[in-house]
């Protein structure tokens, strides 16, 4: 397939052939990478900003963070440099997360939550809370996984969670009472 020899014999043209397409194999390479990322990492930094311009730059900080640490991220590598972005415009001390509200929300099985509601009521909840909730009722993070890119007890991230559910059942609670239900 390829002949060693007349590359050995100084010819550049051959040389300059295989180094573009390992070159190009590279960019394809980090290109999948970026696709298989990106939707998720512009998700929840939209979802954390509620602006898509501040997405937009998260998402690119994040990327070039993510490449500059590994040849190749992965995953966790490019959740890490999310979270180093997020930090930046976020408190997000899972420590410094307020006391979880009380359990007066109604029930809201039976009730009909657009979903601009809901979208609403998750950028109201305090940044540490809603990056638990994104990474686990809408990314699908275990607690330990959580726990782990988190560096925090998985205690207090279920403790968090549970917080962040309770203040959206409430908020929601609360628009459903002013939102006429339909017939």
């Amino acid at each position: 397939m390829f002949d060693f020899e007349h590359l050995n014999s100084g010819d550049e043209t051959a040389k300059i052939t295989l180094t573009r397409q390992h070159g190009q194999r590279a960019e394809d390479r980090r290109r999948d990478i970026y696709e298989s990322h990106r939707h998720r990492t512009f998700a929840l930094a939209f979802y954390m900003t509620g602006n898509e311009i501040e997405a937009e730059k998260i998402l690119t900080n994040t990327f070039v963070s993510a490449f500059s640490a590994a040849q190749e991220p992965g995953r966790q590598d490019v959740d890490t440099a999310l979270l180093r972005e997020l930090g930046k415009r976020f408190s997000l001390d899972v420590q410094d997360a307020p006391a979880t509200p009380q359990h007066g929300a109604s029930d809201l099985s039976q009730r009909n939550i657009h979903r601009t509601e809901l979208e609403e009521a998750i950028h109201q909840l305090p940044a540490q809370e809603r990056l638990l909730f994104l990474l686990r009722d809408v990314e699908g993070y275990t607690p330990a996984a959580i726990s782990q890119l988190l560096q925090i007890p998985e205690t207090q991230v279920n403790r968090s969670l549970l917080s962040a559910r309770i203040r959206l059942r409430q908020v929601l609670s609360a628009a459903q009472e002013v939102r006429p239900e339909a017939a």
